[in-house]
């Protein structure tokens, strides 16, 4: 009897990895965020058990309850899959519910996913690092209760790019205090909603506009050089010389 932590990738069914996708296929039970795609859902057994726990407006399902869950599933099957989208240790409380597992006796493993901080950059042809633009990248959840105490604005560095997730509400509060941290209002910035799904779309502008743009979750927020760039039209470019 095991629960695996399986990360789901950053949306499409094609991005999981092969494990993920094999564990999906043989679960008992699979406990599955909100945001995991349907696609990612149809690669399981038909017979098998599947308990929605994503947290949505009106309906929440605290932690404490998800723990107690996947301990009760992971007693009663062989195979339980806790299905997260993304990562299962990049904000996904991957951490937290192999300590609850670990200490009710319940065996657990990991299957690591495609983070969606990386991913959703590229789906739009962002690269969070790039020679001369960018030495390195800091990922950060834009859903925090610190927004008042300058959170933001102490990870204002033109050197690195910022890639906030679950931010969009916050948005206004994170442009603001990036600018008064040192960043430039002409900062590029760019927004991936619904990132390698059908619905992805890609809004592009700068740092002093974020607050106004017209996006919605779930989407990424890439800040910094980077963030004005796109492999993928380069790319095009590129062949339409060839």
């Amino acid at each position: 009897m095991t629960v695996y932590l399986v990360g789901a990738g950053p949306g499409d069914a094609d991005l999981m990895t092969v494990r993920g996708a094999r564990l999906l296929a043989a679960a008992d039970a699979i406990v599955h965020d909100r945001l995991v795609e349907r696609s990612v859902l149809d690669l399981a057994r038909r017979d098998a058990e599947l308990v929605d726990v994503g947290k949505v407006p009106g309906r929440f399902t605290s932690q404490s309850m998800i723990n107690d869950l996947l301990v009760s599933l992971g007693r009663r099957y062989d195979t339980v899959v806790r299905l997260k989208g993304g990562d299962p240790f990049v904000f996904g409380r991957g951490g937290e519910e192999m300590i609850a597992l670990g200490r009710a006796g319940v065996v657990c493993d990991v299957v690591p996913g495609v983070t969606s901080a990386f991913a959703g950059p590229l789906a739009a042809g962002i690269p969070v690092t790039h020679r001369g633009l960018s030495r390195g990248v800091t990922v950060v959840t834009g859903h925090t209760e610190r927004h008042d105490d300058g959170y933001f604005r102490r990870l204002a560095n033109p050197e690195l790019s910022l890639v906030v997730l679950m931010g969009v509400a916050a948005r206004s509060s994170i442009a603001t205090q990036l600018i008064q941290g040192g960043l430039s209002d002409e900062t590029p910035v760019a927004v991936i909603e619904s990132a390698w799904t059908t619905r992805e779309s890609v809004t592009r502008s700068v740092l002093r506009e974020l607050g106004s743009l017209d996006v919605a979750s779930p989407a990424i927020i890439v800040i910094g050089p980077c963030a004005a760039l796109s492999v993928r039209e380069l790319l095009a470019e590129t062949s339409a010389l060839v």
